[in-house]
């Protein structure tokens, strides 16, 4: 070529590099320009490296040695970063430094900017979870139940020890009273056995017991230090990862061994309409229910007076949830365990026997059993769940089970049979069910698998991500943020192409 091209000229104008390009150069970064300091070198433009990390994710590109590589050999990458070539630890350090806690804020402009255009109108969003894998160790793990039986073991060889010297040391011992070993801290344990000491010295005692004392003055108020650092990391979790100690353990669908295995990983939930992904959040528990209102509170906060209808699967539909769809006036179109065994009859429906089947008279507060007895009211209870919320229970039982033909299967138990009905929890399961089986319900129902499924299955099965590739829940929530504008951008660009 006697003219060598410029690199814009080999890069065609319908190529999503543009539109990365031209998204991220018109939005707000003032927060991530915020997080440098005026001192020292002039470092890399910040909206040069979102770009740069951006269309990295597009490419299924996520080691930052890889994204080093590219911007050096790759004609997009290029023309992206303005031939600059910044190197693996700038990369890594921005992405984990410069947008934790900053990223969400880049990405809400993204949705916003999806909604000036048309693409979405933020009415419905279709709710669901996945979990993925952590980057930790699968065996370097750390059980809160392990922790509590050893401190309880503690507990027991202490109490053991003290009832020992009493007997061997009765003098010593008499105006001595007993500490209260329910709740041991480093300095009680040190306490106890200086007293168990001094009052053993000089003694002739049991071999085996002289070497439990030993072990215990050595290694138990070290142990029980370490245990209560545990028990802070731990928090309300039952495990965690040595490795990256906010991943909690848990079940993957990938289970190729099919013995329900459990890797460190993560909760990611996501909430999407038409296949864009309007919030993503990261829990370390594994349970869906729990994920649910802190997830909808984010989107509320991000686009206020803009959502009207939450569609999710039977994972989420608890007490507590729809209590604040309705508190929040949200459409209610999620279901709840056995909704779609209501649908059926015979076989695949719920069975003649179960409490929901059976008959109430609200006005007497009296259930009937199958074969017509009454099941009066015995009492109402009041539960807790592990978020604090509070649930009324109401218990009933029948009168006399004996001699009855249909009692094998009713139920199992060896008394009258009993049941708990959550009043309140029934009523919010009937105004959610009229919402399901009405006509736009039957059309969210249908949406939301080829929704907010179909873009889990894209995120793993075409750009790859099964595992995360940084540790702590602040870098895999910028991770997940990427990723997260870089499909939105590419599912926008492929709809202006086409």
């Amino acid at each position: 070529m006697l003219f060598p091209p410029s690199l814009s000229e080999l890069i065609p104008e319908t190529h999503p590099v543009r539109t990365i390009s031209k998204v991220i150069d018109g939005i707000n970064i003032d927060n991530i320009i915020k997080k440098y300091s005026t001192n020292g070198t002039k470092a890399y433009h910040p909206r040069m490296m979102l770009k740069l990390l951006v269309y990295s994710y597009l490419c299924n590109i996520y080691s930052s040695r890889k994204i080093e590589q590219a911007s050096a050999e790759n004609i997009h990458f290029m023309w992206l970063t303005g031939m600059q070539h910044p190197d693996h630890n700038t990369i890594a350090r921005f992405r984990s430094s410069r947008l934790k806690g900053v990223l969400k804020e880049v990405f809400s402009q993204v949705v916003l900017m999806l909604v000036e255009s048309g693409h979405i109108d933020l009415q419905t969003v279709y709710v669901d979870g996945t979990k993925i894998e952590a980057n930790a160790n699968k065996f370097s793990f750390v059980w809160g139940r392990a922790i509590q039986k050893n401190i309880e073991r503690m507990k027991e060889r202490l109490s053991e020890l003290w009832d020992y010297t009493e007997q061997v040391a009765k003098e010593d011992m008499a105006n001595i009273t007993k500490p209260d070993l329910r709740e041991l801290t480093p300095e009680k344990v040190e306490n106890t056995i200086d007293k168990i000491n001094k009052a053993l010295k000089d003694k002739a005692i049991d071999k085996k017991k002289r070497q439990q004392l030993n072990y215990a003055k050595k290694n138990y108020s070290k142990n029980l230090s370490k245990n209560k650092d545990k028990l802070d990391v731990l928090k309300d979790r039952n495990s965690y990862s040595k490795t990256d100690p906010d991943a909690t353990f848990m079940r993957m669908k990938d289970d190729y061994m099919k013995n329900g295995q459990l890797k460190a990983g993560y909760n990611l939930q996501l909430s999407t309409q038409d296949q864009f992904i309007v919030n993503y959040s990261i829990h370390n528990n594994p349970t869906d229910t729990k994920t649910f209102i802190p997830h909808l509170t984010e989107i509320l906060s991000m686009y206020p007076e803009k959502v009207k209808k939450v569609c999710a699967d039977s994972g989420y539909g608890s007490e507590e949830n729809y209590e604040y769809l309705q508190r929040e006036e949200l459409s209610p179109y999620v279901k709840y365990n056995y909704f779609h065994r209501e649908q059926h009859k015979g076989t695949k429906g719920v069975s003649d026997f179960h409490v929901s089947t059976l008959y109430y008279n609200k006005e007497k507060d009296v259930y009937y059993c199958p074969m017509g007895q009454p099941m009066p009211l015995k009492y109402i209870k009041k539960e807790k769940s592990s978020t604090g919320y509070e649930k009324t229970l109401h218990v009933y039982q029948a009168i006399n089970c004996n001699g009855c033909p249909l009692r094998g299967q009713c139920h199992k138990s060896k008394d009258n049979r009993t049941i708990q009905v959550n009043h309140r929890l029934n009523e919010l399961k009937s105004q959610a069910r009229k919402h399901l089986t009405s006509e736009e319900g039957l059309q969210h129902r249908s949406q939301r698998p080829v929704d907010v499924e179909a873009t889990f299955g894209n995120m793993k099965q075409n750009k790859g991500f099964r595992r995360f590739f940084l540790r702590g829940k602040d870098k895999v929530i910028v991770e997940v943020g990427l990723l997260a504008i870089a499909m939105n951008l590419n599912k926008m660009h492929s709809l202006k192409v086409a």
